[in-house]
């Protein structure tokens, strides 16, 4: 599926209907390019699971946890790790085994760990400096998603 946002406000709203769907130890995969949307999108996805404190990037953390909501959301940038070794290395399984939603950012650079990820692209529109084209596949859950 393709959609098209066009504020970081939309593209919220895009991730907090995913959310809705998502079970436990749902991987959501992200692609995009820096300043595509991605954090914006995991703000979304947060605030669908009931998620109450602020949402950041986890850029230098490696992954930031966030267990207020109905299911924990551990959000991953992979930007610096080259290998799912690194992934493994760092505890993945355990994040897997946890019952949460695990939202990977970069994650082309550990795509071999990811079993069966809803795959969320996200792209900078023609249409404006704040419009994004957002690919959503995989999952069965995702039969009916609009925004």
């Amino acid at each position: 599926m393709i959609f098209l946002t066009n504020s970081p406000g939309e593209t919220e709203k895009l991730g907090e209907a995913l959310a809705q769907r998502l079970r436990p130890g749902d991987v959501v995969a992200y692609r995009g390019d820096l300043g595509a949307g991605k954090t914006a999108f995991t703000r979304g996805l947060a605030k669908g699971l009931g998620v109450r404190e602020p949402v950041t990037s986890p850029t230098y953390t490696i992954v930031n946890e966030y267990t207020s909501g109905r299911m924990p959301l551990f959000h991953f940038d992979m930007y610096r790790l080259r290998s799912a070794d690194d992934l493994f290395d760092i505890g993945w399984e355990d994040y897997l085994e946890r019952g949460g939603v695990c939202a990977v950012e970069w994650s082309e650079n550990v795509e071999e760990a990811l079993e069966s990820p809803v795959c969320v692209t996200i792209r900078h529109a023609a249409q404006g400096p704040d419009c994004r084209e957002i690919t959503i596949e995989g999952g069965e859950q995702l039969a009916d998603l609009s925004l």
